[in-house]
């Protein structure tokens, strides 16, 4: 059965339609969604069959899973990473919800949920409110990938009808949010004392 096309609305997101996109996800299912960087898709942190699923559309091998986590706020981030020191946690305050990847040493809960030994585990809070809404209702943390083109030329789709074409038959759900961007987000590594960017994307940390 194809995938469900869902518009909601990208600056107001109608609840109505947040909570139709959680019970799929709630249900195991794989969702697509408009991020303030890219589309990715993810599903829910908390559910294996729904992960092993996810890697099998990214071709991803679990014990390879290099995924990032949409959480909604930074008391969530706390639960997933090993330790955040008050420089750090400024810096996050200051920069987020915004287009980074911050990467952690995981917490010893991340193994235990995907049964996987991942020493480290990247953060999201994206500036868009279809995600932060989608994970506030969850109340999990979605794993998420990019969605990326084959086109050699433009790396990432950023049109959701094209989305829906590509993967109408791999997932449970494609949102349209509208246009989306073909930049990611920017890649920070907080597992040193200094932190490093490992790729420069969206978000201006310098700044």
């Amino acid at each position: 059965m194809a995938a469900e096309f869902l518009s909601v609305h990208p600056q107001n997101p109608e609840p109505r339609k947040i909570n139709k996109v959680v019970e799929i996800v709630q249900r195991g299912g794989v969702v697509i969604y408009p991020t303030d960087t890219i589309y990715g898709i993810g599903c829910d942190l908390l559910n294996r069959r729904a992960v092993e699923r996810l890697c099998l559309i990214v071709d991803i091998k679990p014990n390879k899973l290099d995924l990032s986590f949409i959480c909604h706020d930074l008391s969530h981030i706390a639960q997933y990473v090993k330790r955040i020191d008050t420089p750090v946690f400024k810096i996050l305050k200051k920069k987020l919800p915004g287009p980074f990847t911050f990467v952690f040493e995981s917490s010893s809960r991340v193994p235990k949920i995907l049964g996987v030994n991942k020493k480290t585990v990247g953060i999201r809070i994206p500036n868009h409110p279809i995600p932060l809404a989608i994970v506030q209702l969850l109340d999990n943390p979605l794993i998420t990938s990019s969605i990326k083109d084959d086109d050699e030329i433009k790396e990432y789709t950023t049109d959701p009808e094209e989305i829906y074409e590509d993967f109408k038959h791999k997932v449970d759900l494609v949102i349209d949010g509208g246009v989306g961007g073909n930049i990611p987000s920017t890649v920070v590594d907080f597992t040193n004392d200094v932190p490093q960017i490992i790729r420069q994307g969206l978000g201006d940390f310098e700044a």
